[in-house]
C-alpha cells in the first residue's frame, strides 16, 4: 500500500513559500566553484518532476572550466559577427519558437517593462546599442557563473515534453535556491544551437531546449537587485461554479 506524502508542518510550508518567492534570474555570479556532489543532488531532485507517462524526456550537459571557456569564445564570436552582418541570422536559427512571431498586449507590455526596467537599472539608454549588445552578450558568458548547463530533448518527442521540461527546470532552480545557489534560465542560447550541440557532443536527434547559469550570486552587483513583478492571481484566474 502506498502512503501519500502530503503531510507537512507549517514551518515546511513557509520554507517552500519563501524559496519560491526568493528565486529570481541572477545576472552576476561569483567565481566560487560549485561542488559536483551538490550539482548531482540538485539534478536528482529535479528528476522528480512529473512527465507524461513518466517519459522523463530531459537530458543535461554541464560545462565548466576549459570546456566552458571554449564555448563562450565560440558563441561570443558568432554573436559579434551577427551584429556586423545581420544576414548571418540564417545560420543561427532557434530549434523551436520560444517567443511569438507577433507580439500583442499584455505580453508585449510586460516584455517592455522587463527590458527597460533592467536596462534602466544598468544605466543603458534606448539608443545605447553598444551597451545593449555587451549586456546581451553577458548571457553567452554565463554571467560569469562557474557552471553552465544545457538541456536537450529528443526531436521525436512532442510539444508536451516541453511542458515536462518546464517542471523539471523549476524543480532544479528551487533545489539550487534552497542550497544557497542562484540560477538564470536562458533561452538566449537557443539561436546558437548549431555551435553548442556539436561542442557538447550531442547526438543528431537532440534539440536544444535552453541553457542555464548556476553558481553563487554576486550580492554586490546592482543587476541582481532587479526583481521582476508578477500580476495578481485574480487577473489570470476564472472561477466556475
Amino acid at each position: 500500500m502506498s502512503t501519500l506524502r502530503n503531510s507537512f508542518s507549517s514551518d515546511q510550508v513557509s520554507t517552500l513559500d519563501a524559496v519560491i518567492r526568493a528565486r529570481q534570474s541572477i545576472r552576476a555570479f561569483q567565481a566560487t566553484p560549485v561542488p559536483a556532489e551538490v550539482l548531482k543532488e540538485i539534478l536528482q531532485l529535479a528528476a522528480r518532476a512529473p512527465s507524461g507517462t513518466n517519459t522523463q524526456p530531459w537530458r543535461t550537459y554541464i560545462v565548466q572550466g576549459s570546456s566552458q571557456a571554449t564555448l563562450v569564445a565560440k558563441v561570443c564570436a558568432a554573436h559579434d559577427a551577427l551584429r556586423q552582418d545581420p544576414s548571418l541570422a540564417q545560420q543561427f536559427t532557434e530549434p523551436y519558437d520560444y517567443y511569438p512571431e507577433k507580439w500583442v498586449s499584455p505580453f508585449i507590455d510586460r516584455r517592455r517593462e522587463n527590458g527597460w526596467g533592467l536596462y534602466g537599472l544598468l544605466g543603458i539608454g534606448k539608443g545605447d546599442k553598444d551597451k545593449m549588445h555587451a549586456q546581451h552578450q553577458r548571457n553567452y558568458r554565463f554571467f560569469d557563473a562557474p557552471v553552465g548547463m544545457f538541456f536537450t530533448l529528443d526531436k521525436i518527442m512532442g510539444r508536451g515534453s516541453l511542458v515536462d521540461y518546464g517542471m523539471f527546470l523549476q524543480n532544479l532552480m528551487l533545489a539550487a535556491q534552497v542550497r544557497g545557489l542562484a540560477t538564470c534560465p536562458q533561452a538566449a542560447w537557443n539561436a546558437y544551437s548549431s555551435i553548442i550541440l556539436p561542442h557538447l557532443g550531442a547526438r543528431a536527434n537532440e534539440m536544444l531546449v535552453c541553457g542555464l547559469s548556476i553558481g553563487y550570486a554576486d550580492q554586490e552587483a546592482v543587476v541582481n537587485s532587479y526583481y521582476t513583478p508578477r500580476v495578481e492571481a485574480e487577473s489570470f484566474t476564472t472561477w466556475l461554479d
